[in-house]
């Protein structure tokens, strides 16, 4: 199946657009990461969290309020989704040596007192230890780097040394600007955009799913070096991108239909993960030219 039938768009002519286009999202994301940082779930800063259904329709600052004068720390309070129409509440806080039941008869009690229309009951409890959460974060850490490392050393064997510069620095860039944006948009969408072991895992399958489209693109860069070797490398790297629009619109926009419908309606759980796929599927063909700033041999 081909959307595109023997496209010609001057990708490579354009490319100090798109330069700049991707060097203002890094200034930006970058600039997140300093000034706002990255919101840490409980996997990775420790803690307590409970779900809470039966709250009624409370508001969110109004809960926040009430609990801050009787937990440790002032906890984290955001809707969960609704149940029969009713909110359900995720209450987060640090835990500071109290047990998970004293906590719990706490949350209850308080909200019972406070708002008597509510009947809220807990129906979920999460707990991590600060020393847990930290060797987590590290170890997410070693996982996305082995990733990149391996990503490298593959192109490196598969292709050449600047393949795979161009690949790992492909990844990076998707990386870094889906974090950005996980920092500027924490707390302005009505949805958790913490980084826990869920957002790991999608950050990693970008990383693989990125790769699949870059050894294409690579393969089809070699395959016209050979055919076409009396033309400028721009113009074959030009021609191997155009020759694989269709196949990246394709597998793109079909696992974006995917991905969208699973944000859409696959639960609070999952908007977090769903949300780091949707962003870079839609970087599924801007980001070739960058790959291709990299890997490019002179010409």
């Amino acid at each position: 199946m081909r959307i595109l039938e023997d496209p010609d768009f001057p990708l490579v002519a354009n490319r100090r657009t798109a330069y700049v286009f991707s060097g203002v999202l890094m200034l930006l994301s970058v600039a997140a990461f300093v000034t706002r940082g990255l919101e840490l779930g409980i996997d990775f800063q420790g803690g307590m969290e409970f779900v809470l259904e039966d709250t009624g329709q409370l508001e969110t600052d109004d809960v926040r309020a009430a609990l801050g004068s009787v937990l440790a720390s002032e906890p984290q309070v955001k809707t969960y989704g609704q149940e029969d129409g009713l909110n359900a509440l995720l209450v987060r806080t640090r835990a500071e040596g109290d047990s998970t039941s004293a906590v719990t008869r706490r949350i209850i009690e308080t909200l019972e007192a406070e708002f008597p229309e509510a009947s809220p009951r807990v129906v979920g409890t999460s707990v991590v230890g600060p020393s847990f959460a930290s060797d987590m974060a590290q170890w997410a850490v070693y996982m996305i780097l082995g990733a990149l490392l391996v990503v490298f050393l593959y192109i490196l064997v598969r292709f050449e040394w600047r393949f795979g510069a161009g690949a790992v620095a492909a990844l990076v860039h998707d990386v870094t600007i889906t974090l950005g944006l996980f920092s500027l948009l924490a707390g302005a969408v009505p949805f958790s955009l913490q980084i826990d072991q869920s957002i790991v895992a999608a950050f990693l399958t970008i990383v693989g799913y990125s790769l699949n489209d870059t050894v294409v693109v690579f393969d089809r860069v070699r395959e016209y070096e050979n055919l076409f070797k009396t033309d400028e490398y721009n113009d074959v790297v030009n021609r191997s991108i155009n020759s694989t629009l269709s196949r990246t619109f394709v597998t793109s926009m079909t696992t974006l239909l995917v991905v969208t419908i699973l944000f859409i309606f696959g639960g609070e759980v999952l908007k977090g993960f769903s949300f780091a796929t949707v962003v870079e599927l839609r970087e599924a063909v801007p980001k070739t030219e960058k790959r291709r700033r990299v890997s490019r041999r002179g010409a």
